[in-house]
This record gives C-alpha cells, sequence and structure tokens, in this order.
C-alpha cells in the first residue's frame, strides 16, 4: 500500500511517479488538473513522462492540462483519449524564456478535456461583476431580447450585474516560489472551480509546488497529488501544513 507523503483531512500528497502511484490508488476522481514538464528545455526534470495522458483519463472524465502551444501540438497523439473543449489563458506581468528571435511569450495556456458526452461533465463558469462604462451602463446588456429559438415577442431579462469569467486572466508570476512552474493558486482555483463540484475529489499527478492542492482545499474540494521529486514534495508538505489550522 502506498503510504501518504502528507495528510490531512482535505489534501493528501504522495511522493513517486504518477505512473506507479496514481494505478495503485485505483480512485476514481472528480477532475486532473495537470502541469506536466513541458519538454521545451534541456533542464532535467523537464521530459515529459510519457502516457500520462491516457493513465489520467483512468480516473477522471474531465481535465485541466497546463501548456504550451507547442508542447500540446508535439504531444498531440498523447491525448488521443481525450476531447478539447476550450482553452484558456494566463497573461503573466512578464515574459520567460531566454529567445531573441521570437516575440517575448507572456501567456501561457490551460486546455480542458474531457470524456465521453459533454452533457455529463461538471462545467460551472465563475461568475463576475459587469464592467460599467462612464455613465453607469453595463457594456453589454439588453433590457429586452428576442429568444434565439426565433419565436416571435419579447422576454424580459432582469440584469443581474453578473458576467461569465472571461477566458483570458491576467496573473502575476508567484514571486519566490517554491517551484520554477509555480501557478497562482487564483488561477488554478478558477479552473476547479468549473471543473468540479463542491466537495469533489481534484487529482494533480505533477503536485510541485502544492498549488493545486492549496486551491482545491480553499474551494470546499479535497484533492490528491502526486510529485516525483523530494525536495518539492517536502516543500509542498511544508506549505500545506503550515495552512493547516491546529486542533482546538
Amino acid at each position: 500500500m502506498t503510504e501518504p507523503y502528507y495528510e490531512d483531512e482535505t489534501v493528501t500528497l504522495y511522493l513517486g511517479d504518477m505512473r506507479e502511484i496514481l494505478p495503485a490508488l485505483n480512485l476514481q476522481a472528480d477532475l486532473v488538473v495537470a502541469d506536466p514538464p513541458y519538454a521545451e528545455t534541456s533542464l532535467a526534470w523537464d521530459r515529459w513522462p510519457e502516457g500520462w495522458p491516457a493513465l489520467a483519463a483512468t480516473v477522471a472524465s474531465s481535465m485541466w492540462c497546463f501548456g504550451s502551444m507547442r508542447m500540446f501540438l508535439q504531444q498531440r497523439d498523447e491525448f488521443a483519449d481525450w476531447k478539447l473543449s476550450q482553452d484558456y489563458v494566463r497573461e503573466k506581468h512578464n515574459g520567460s524564456g531566454f529567445a531573441r528571435d521570437r516575440f517575448r511569450r507572456v501567456h501561457e495556456t490551460a486546455t480542458h478535456w474531457y470524456r465521453g458526452n459533454w452533457a455529463d461533465i461538471h462545467h460551472d463558469v465563475p461568475l463576475i461583476p459587469a464592467q460599467f462604462n462612464a455613465k453607469g451602463r453595463t457594456t453589454s446588456t439588453s433590457a429586452v431580447v428576442v429568444p434565439h429559438t426565433g419565436k416571435i415577442g419579447e422576454h424580459a431579462y432582469t440584469d443581474a450585474g453578473m458576467r461569465l469569467a472571461r477566458s483570458v486572466r491576467r496573473a502575476p508570476s508567484v514571486r519566490r516560489g517554491i517551484h520554477p512552474t509555480q501557478k497562482p493558486v487564483e488561477v488554478v482555483r478558477e479552473l476547479i472551480t468549473y471543473a468540479c463540484p463542491p466537495g469533489g475529489l481534484v487529482v494533480d499527478p505533477f503536485a510541485g509546488s502544492g498549488s493545486t492542492l492549496d486551491a482545491a482545499r480553499q474551494s470546499g474540494r479535497r484533492a490528491i497529488g502526486i510529485e516525483a521529486d523530494e525536495e518539492y514534495a517536502e516543500a509542498a508538505k511544508r506549505r500545506l501544513s503550515s495552512l493547516v489550522l491546529p486542533a482546538a
């Protein structure tokens, strides 16, 4: 039996290769959130774990995966068990990469994948306050609209002042983070809120700094993470344990 590296009432962290740990756990989750190595550099840890998307498909029917356009195109055959629903772009405050012959890359993409029927997949887009113009009116609203079904007549519409969250979000990089590719908790939390029901289970096969576990806990979900590097697993353990209030 695989022993947890860290565990509390909401989150559990395992140390090891997800291709070995995940099958041993024999679980079914509501959502996978993955930030795999992109395999775009010569760094020792930046190696694509072959076969992981197919393995993720055995534990969930919904998945967010961070990556670059290059990564998704190079590894497209690895996602054969999944159907793509949409992409979500995080705009960084500064660029990354050292190439001098290309535009500075100031964004990264998260793609949402699913299996089966879309109607069976949990999806709840977060709502944000509407933007108002100088006259105090919303930038895109109408008091009366005609239903798109083509029925004759007017349809009353009450503006509650909320709109669907945008697919592009500006979120600064994590300064002095635990992991070089650490994701802001607010970004991960938004993706989890969209694709995992309250009280549901999230699995992160590349836990890194523990951002997914932290975000899941903050949003009222449970989470299981797997990290192959003990240095990062230990740092994530310290991070997660410091966020747990001691028993009264």
